[in-house]
């Protein structure tokens, strides 16, 4: 009996461990559409208003969009990270602007609580509205 319960112990030991050192699913930001509309006189394109809300620990990879991106941080802080250039720190009330085809990252600060910006994007009608880069 006592080495029943030995051996109970072990198995349970070692699913816990091998539990823990399954790779964790990492927070994944949630974008929301707030609206969509076709560019007044200006044909194939449309603005499109929405926001990104990235949770603690949230990592968005390296990306393009088909178009202007000018954004507003409302909450929490982020590093946006935009290839050839340096990490820029954007808190509250920072804004933010990725010219067309700009390949950036954004993703909430280490130590923070994640965060929401805006962003409205003037981008080719019909294109998605981001692009994974390399």
């Amino acid at each position: 009996m006592k080495l029943l319960h030995i051996s109970l112990i072990a198995v349970f030991a070692l699913t816990l461990n091998a539990a823990a050192d399954e790779p964790k699913e990492s927070p994944q930001m949630v974008r929301t559409i707030f609206e969509r509309h076709d560019q007044s006189g200006v044909p194939g394109k449309e603005i499109v208003i929405g926001s990104a809300m990235l949770p603690a620990g949230a990592v968005v990879g390296y990306h393009t969009h088909p178009g202007d991106e000018a954004g507003y941080v409302l909450k929490g802080t982020f590093i946006l990270k935009v290839k050839g250039q340096p990490d820029r720190w954007l808190k509250a009330g920072d804004s933010f602007f990725n010219p067309r085809g700009a390949v950036h990252s954004v993703l909430a600060a280490p130590d923070g609580d994640g965060g929401t910006a805006v962003s409205t994007w003037i981008i080719d009608k019909g294109q998605p509205l981001a692009t994974p880069a390399p």
